[in-house]
């Protein structure tokens, strides 16, 4: 199936038609985002939190201490739901009201389990290593079996997911086309700067080429 299957819950209710369920389109939001934030309601009270995420296969993974509260809390089987957003652009109309900014967002409904396997644990946290810096894992220390035990990976089936996307120019009412008024996109990125070495940094140790050539937030 290339399509996620519209519920009652990713049904888009405002703009539908920048409704996107096409699974690699999805995909392709989450491998681009670095950053994610989990939803959940713990007795009563709703949180949001940002955290890292990566995606292998049809699965999100997140991971922190074992003594988080949120992951603790998300172990037991609750509801939650996980969003990333990319900002493109802002769009700017001739009139306030139509400003807006172009963007790519998903969001996936689910729960998520516990990884309690060592070895998967290992491979998610290098996929996550290599997630946000590509070719990093290879040269980094892998963690040991105490950092293991002190991180917690879990695990949650992209099976309910939808994406929203806006793109292109603004949309102006007819009579406004006429204002002598500047409208357009200011496009957005994240642009990587020039590596910082640690003051800590061993003598002859040079920035590696896979951080001299990094274009992922160009």
């Amino acid at each position: 199936m290339s399509e996620y299957k519209v519920t009652s819950r990713t049904s888009m209710k405002r703009l539908p038609k920048r409704a996107v369920y096409d699974k690699q389109e999805i995909y392709g939001i989450l491998d681009e985002a670095l950053i994610c934030h989990v939803g959940f309601v713990q007795d009563g009270q709703p949180f949001v939190i940002p955290t890292i995420q990566v995606r292998i296969d049809d699965t999100l993974y997140i991971h922190g201490s074992a003594a988080s509260r949120m992951l603790r809390t998300l172990g037991m089987g609750i509801s939650a739901c996980v969003t990333v957003t990319l900002l493109d652009g802002l769009v700017l109309a001739r009139s306030a009201f139509h400003h807006s900014m172009n963007y790519r967002s998903v969001v996936i409904l689910g729960t998520l389990t516990n990884v309690d396997d060592p070895d998967e644990k290992r491979d998610v946290l290098d996929a996550i290593v290599e997630h946000t810096v590509p070719g990093r894992s290879a040269e980094a220390r892998g963690p040991n079996a105490q950092e293991l035990k002190a991180t917690s990976v879990m695990s949650m089936e992209i099976s309910e997911a939808s994406a929203k996307i806006r793109t292109g120019p603004p949309g102006d009412d007819d009579e406004d086309y006429a204002l002598p008024v500047w409208a357009g996109v200011v496009p957005l990125t994240i642009q990587a700067g020039t590596p910082e070495d640690d003051p800590r940094l061993s003598d002859g140790v040079l920035v590696p080429d896979y951080l001299k050539t990094i274009t992922r937030y160009a």
